[in-house]
């Protein structure tokens, strides 16, 4: 083994510090050297992508990404083509661009149907033909979310209500005229649309490389909060209480959108905690068969069951780049660093 470890990073972007580097990304480095490994740290660029990959393909053990979405001015896909050719070449990836794609993505949700995790009634949309088809007879039955692909801190991420005042029954297929009350999880500001205006206005999320829409009941409970579990690995960190702000519209439970977050100990949300890692297997199953991603979160949400118990359904899956540094004093960077140490050392003994 090498003991050379590959950290990737982009550009510019809200999440840097001072220095440049995210907060969290010299601790995870720094984490690695005191357990002798060497640490390189990579600006990412297009223009680059070559010459990265002749350097590091004999280089090194493993790369590790923290590379939030859309912090590449011109987007992904040369930095996860080239992700993907540096594992082709033998390097550990954490994660490859395949489990970020297949666990981040929206559409993971309706994957999980039937595992007991997301409500059967939450759909995908890959065209818009199929989304204007299907989404005025889905409203009938009650306020949806719609959530798009792309984009980060609830961009894209509609509560969509009817405040038509024309009767209907669930199951009728509502006209184009339609009014609609639609709040956006990014800032919790409501806009007014018809039917016909708003899907035409979502479009843009459908069109486009890895474009879809995800249409899932809304949750009325999410007042009481999101509950966000943070993994490495298999391993439960910390646990997120995220209350969204205590006014009308507000549905959103991002720092931004003015939600409150409580940090906890897994063991203060132990029932959700074990049952989620007692469906760890099949949810990673049908996500691709892969391990779990090396920083993780799966964020759930609460409802209730047929007989007015609570139950707890899963909102999102996210894996690309999830930040830790309100938590670095509880040396999570260490957790990180034995996890890919732990990993490649099974790596190396099985190539024996």
């Amino acid at each position: 083994m090498k003991h050379r470890i590959l950290i990737f990073e982009a550009e510019g972007g809200s999440d840097k510090w001072f220095d440049g580097h995210r907060k969290d990304t010299i601790p995870i480095a720094n984490a690695l050297k005191i357990r002798g490994y060497d640490v390189d740290i990579f600006k990412f660029r297009d223009e680059w992508a070559d010459d990265i990959y002749e350097y590091a393909k004999d280089r090194y053990d493993a790369y590790i990404t923290r590379v939030n979405p859309g912090t590449i001015p011109t987007g992904e896909k040369v930095f996860f083509e080239t992700l993907r050719r540096l594992s082709d070449a033998g390097i550990e990836g954490f994660s490859h661009p395949d489990v970020m794609q297949n666990l981040g993505a929206k559409d993971a949700l309706v994957k999980l149907v039937g595992t007991g995790l997301v409500p059967e009634d939450t759909y995908a949309y890959y065209t818009v033909e199929e989304f204007k088809k299907t989404f005025p007879k889905s409203i009938s039955y009650g306020e949806r979310v719609l959530k798009q692909n792309r984009g980060s801190t609830g961009e894209g991420i509609w509560r969509v209500q009817v405040i038509d005042e024309r009767p209907y029954k669930p199951g009728d297929t509502l006209p184009l005229d339609t009014k609609l009350k639609l709040t956006e999880a990014v800032d919790n500001h409501v806009e007014y649309k018809t039917l016909g205006e708003f899907m035409d206005f979502a479009e843009q999320y459908i069109v486009g490389d890895n474009g879809m829409l995800v249409d899932m009941r809304f949750m009325p409970r999410i007042k009481e909060g999101e509950i966000r579990i943070l993994m490495v690995g298999e391993t439960p960190i910390f646990v997120v209480h995220k209350k969204p702000a205590d006014t009308e519209d507000a549905f959103s439970a991002t720092l931004f959108s003015g939600a409150k977050y409580t940090y906890d100990d897994p063991e203060d949300w132990k029932e959700l905690v074990d049952w989620f890692l007692g469906k760890l297997p099949e949810v990673m199953e049908r996500l691709g068969g892969y391990d779990a991603p090396l920083i993780w979160t799966a964020d759930f949400m609460l409802d209730w069951d047929e007989n007015g118990n609570d139950k707890y359904v899963l909102g999102e899956i996210n894996n690309s780049c999830v930040g830790f540094t309100s938590h670095l004093d509880r040396g999570i960077q260490d957790k990180v660093a034995l996890r890919v140490i732990e990993v490649l050392e099974n790596k190396f003994k099985k190539n024996l």
